[in-house]
């Protein structure tokens, strides 16, 4: 155990020094190249995401009675992969069982392995972004990165902020109180830290990993078990994920059944049943905010973690370079479909226009070089297929189709050329007066974006960080020439509890959030109760007991 620990001890060391910096940093390599990964790796995790499908998911854990599972990739591959049906009692049972031994074990021992388990995903990673590109339907390239390294190194920040926390804890001291004369009162102490309980990693199908690696490699790091509850349309990811996990944990020496995996079928959902068992001491949600509220109302007695979803939103009140902007707002709303947390759905845009360096441009012309920008993006058809992926739900579809109803058609949503059998879409913009908050004050999850015509650019802050502080936001973007109308926004949007994004015009994006730098969502408007990732995701998650002795004389 020791041994896995000094061997990614450089690794977590990079790791806390970035989060204390805040600077750049990755540990795994985000590339797909076959000079970091292995020449044949590409083909190799190709060949064992096909030797999957179609059988039975080899997972040896308690309380198997029958298989679930019924994943069909939004590609219109049906994956047919078959995983063991769990009762939710047994598994919690024999998680409480595997937790002491891994609850006593020493913080360095605990580390050392979480850290193995990030190394052996990473080293299969083209496993990995098949399985979510399959799952998710997010396009290879983001979801081998997203999926992969990025996913990774999430889970790294979470144990680089535990280590950090339980490294403030002293093992133990020898503590003396002056008795004036007397001689002093000594006492030799100890701090043992104790884990919560068993842990409750609830995932979502769009990012299946990259969301549920914060809190699952949170809660294991300090001390407590872990069931991986995954979307029943995302299976594959997280079955990886526990079967990798228990791997290592039995070789050093602990009880596979410290992670341990509940899959179920949409017909037959068991999460309500874990997150309301009185064993169940912390959740991790993401999700939509109609079952985030249910699992915050009905999980009271638990700690728990929300990431939920918002309406983000994007305010333009002037430009000295307009092609950049249109081209970074057409890409942001383009990519992955609109299937992000972090993607804009409204574009707040004064009714009088702003002034650009093309000169004055009204809110139609704006408007109109967001849909030519996006045109062109999406006029390659292979370049398309690779921004948008595929619709992750059908129900997507669908919700493209209502709201064409809810403005002016700027520009149409269509299938994607060329990508036969997918469910796909192009993003569907409207236009839509400030006042018709009916249409764009609701998340409408996808490609579906709204032009909102403001009276003025005041008027467009305003609205975009009410919207944010009422509605919840993860991300938020402004575009301006004026500092003091800069000032203002970074204000507004703070006092709502968002992050501010200014004047991105080149290859960064309001979508993107870097691991060890962005804090991917504050936890301080409706969007969700925590960050991913800040001290307090980590801290609560263990206690201190303390033994006190007195020192013989």
């Amino acid at each position: 155990m020791a041994a896995f620990f000094d061997r990614h001890k450089d690794t977590l060391d990079k790791a806390i020094e970035a989060i204390h910096t805040r600077g750049f940093f990755s540990a795994y390599p985000e590339m797909p190249s076959g000079k970091v990964y292995g020449e044949t790796a590409k083909d190799d995790g190709e060949a064992a995401f096909k030797a999957l499908i179609g059988r039975p998911f080899e997972l040896d854990q308690p309380g198997a009675d029958g298989t679930v599972g019924h994943e069909v990739s939004p590609y219109g591959l049906d994956l047919a992969i078959s995983y063991p049906k769990s009762d939710p009692d047994t598994l919690v049972s024999a998680a409480l069982t595997a937790m002491g031994g891994w609850a006593a074990a020493s913080v360095e021992d605990r580390m050392g392995v979480c850290l193995e388990i990030l190394a052996r995903i990473n080293a299969q990673s083209f496993l990995f972004a098949n399985a979510v590109m399959h799952t998710s339907g997010q396009a290879f390239m983001m979801a081998f990165q997203a999926g992969g390294p990025h996913a990774q190194d999430r889970g790294l920040e979470a144990l680089a902020y535990a280590f950090d926390e339980m490294s403030k804890v002293p093992g133990e001291v020898r503590w003396e109180k002056p008795q004036g004369s007397k001689d002093p009162i000594v006492l030799d102490k100890r701090f043992r830290l104790i884990p919560r309980g068993v842990a409750l990693a609830i995932g979502c199908a769009t990012f299946p990993t990259w969301n549920t690696y914060p809190g699952l490699f949170a809660s294991l790091a300090t001390g407590n078990a872990v069931i991986a509850k995954p979307h029943p349309g995302a299976i594959l990811p997280m079955a990886l994920t526990v079967k990798i996990g228990r791997e290592v944990l039995a070789e050093a020496g602990f009880d596979p059944n410290v992670l341990l995996l509940a899959a179920d079928d949409a017909d037959a959902p068991i999460t309500k049943d874990l997150v309301t068992h009185k064993d169940i001491a912390i959740v991790d949600f993401t999700g939509s905010p109609t079952f985030g509220q249910w699992v915050r109302e009905n999980a009271r007695d638990k700690l728990v973690y929300t990431e939920e979803a918002g309406v983000n939103s994007i305010v333009v009140t002037g430009t000295d370079n307009l092609r950049g902007l249109a081209g970074n707002v057409a890409f942001s709303l383009a990519l992955y479909s609109g299937q992000m947390c972090t993607a804009p759905q409204n574009v707040y845009i004064p009714l009088g226009g702003i002034v650009t360096d093309e000169g004055h441009k009204s809110f139609a012309e704006v408007g109109e070089a967001i849909k030519v920008a996006m045109d062109k993006l999406l006029g390659d058809p292979q370049r398309a297929a690779g921004v948008l992926g595929a619709v992750q739900n059908p129900a997507t579809i669908e919700r493209i189709a209502k709201a064409r109803s809810l403005g002016r058609v700027v520009r149409d949503s269509a299938p994607v050329e060329g990508m036969d059998g997918a469910r796909c879409a192009t993003p569907l913009i409207l236009a839509v007066d400030a006042k018709d908050e009916r249409a764009y004050l609701e998340e409408r999850f996808g490609p579906i974006s709204f032009l909102i015509a403001t009276e003025d650019a005041n008027d467009a802050i305003r609205r975009a960080a009410n919207s944010a502080r009422d509605r919840g936001a993860i991300t938020a973007a402004l575009y301006a020439t004026d500092e003091d109308m800069i000032d203002q926004a970074a204000d507004a949007f703070a006092a709502a509890g968002v992050g501010l994004s200014v004047n991105l015009t080149g290859g960064v994006f309001v979508n993107q959030n870097a691991a060890f730098s962005d804090y991917h969502v504050t936890g301080a408007n409706p969007a969700g109760n925590a960050c991913l990732c800040d001290s307090a995701f980590v801290a609560n998650r263990f206690r201190v007991a303390t033994l006190r002795r007195p020192v013989a004389a």
